[in-house]
């Protein structure tokens, strides 16, 4: 059953959930119902090269529908969602002028936020992110942490101890602004933009984390250590945005003599389980999505369900 005809309202769909829970299955169905084509809101898949480990779709599986947003960046590059936000939105009202509708797929918690509210960002500066930086390579990562928890403990509270980038960019606007870093940050919005309708997958843990174990073993298996070596010869390093990726970071450490083979696929597997609790903590907060039960889930349904094409 086709929902869509020509000259209709292309509001943007959505598909967010944790990572292996199916998304980019039920994005190629929706925009097969909807005359959609897939907007990528990964991080790490927009990272030219890095495939296997983030589970990219092969081109030859996409059933001949466009897919935007993939293979943008080079791995030297630092990821933005400022940056994300800018391209993501001219690809959004491209595709909507010309009649189809976006589906944004995709588990970067804010690479989705950026858009669905329209975030605006609050101000940098080159000079106070270097010393911040300086002051973390000189006292360590957690000791900068410490440091923010002293001057801001709920950005604190939501920041990982080990994340330096954004612990030197919470100082840095504290710094910059004089006020606490969730003063800056962008509001939710009451209603999504572009009236966005936004679908949640649910996932069960017990379902769950069989897939992200064999998930996990099977990007092992086909090449995944092959395709990190190869991306360390193009600029990959632990240090950089892309290194620091679930997968790749472990592959990294493993080559460094950090981790034995197996305690890469173990590490790999327990991170990929831990950003998924993040994932659902982060988009379970949000009343706009309408969930699904992502082991059941049926893109006629969800179609139905959120009045596509109606």
């Amino acid at each position: 059953m086709a929902y869509y005809t020509v000259g209709m309202s292309c509001e943007p769909v959505a598909i967010v959930g944790p990572t292996a829970s199916g998304k980019s299955d039920l994005s190629l169905d929706v925009c097969e119902l909807v005359g959609g084509e897939v907007v990528n809101m990964d991080s790490m898949q927009l990272y030219r090269g890095m495939d296997i480990g983030t589970a990219k779709v092969p081109v030859e599986e996409r059933r001949g529908i466009a897919h935007h947003l993939l293979d943008i960046w080079d791995v030297t590059q630092e990821a933005s969602v400022q940056r994300y936000q800018y391209v993501a939105e001219e690809t959004i009202n491209e595709l909507r002028g010309r009649g189809v509708r976006p589906v944004l797929v995709g588990g970067s918690m804010m690479y989705y936020q950026s858009l669905v509210d329209a975030w605006r960002f609050p101000p940098t500066d080159a000079a106070v992110r270097s010393r911040w930086e300086k002051r973390g390579e000189e006292i360590g990562v957690q000791a900068l942490h410490a440091e923010l928890a002293r001057q801001d403990p709920e950005a604190a509270r939501i920041i990982e101890q080990n994340d330096l980038r954004r612990t030197v960019r919470a100082l840095e606007v504290i710094e910059l602004t004089g006020c606490p870093y969730a003063a800056s940050m962008p509001t939710r919005r009451a209603t999504p933009r572009w009236g966005m309708r936004v679908v949640g997958l649910a996932t069960e843990t017990e379902w769950l984390n069989p897939r992200i174990e064999k998930r996990s073993r099977q990007m092992f298996a086909t090449g995944l250590v092959e395709e990190t070596r190869s991306l360390v010869e193009q600029g990959l390093t632990r240090e950089s945005t892309a290194g620091r990726a679930i997968g790749y970071a472990q592959v990294l450490d493993m080559d460094a003599g950090l981790l034995s083979p197996d305690e890469a696929v173990e590490r790999t597997i327990t991170g990929t389980r831990r950003y998924v609790r993040r994932q659902r903590s982060w988009f379970k907060r949000d009343p706009r999505i309408t969930w699904f039960p992502a082991q059941t889930v049926d893109a006629e349904r969800v179609c139905e369900a959120l009045h596509l094409g109606a």
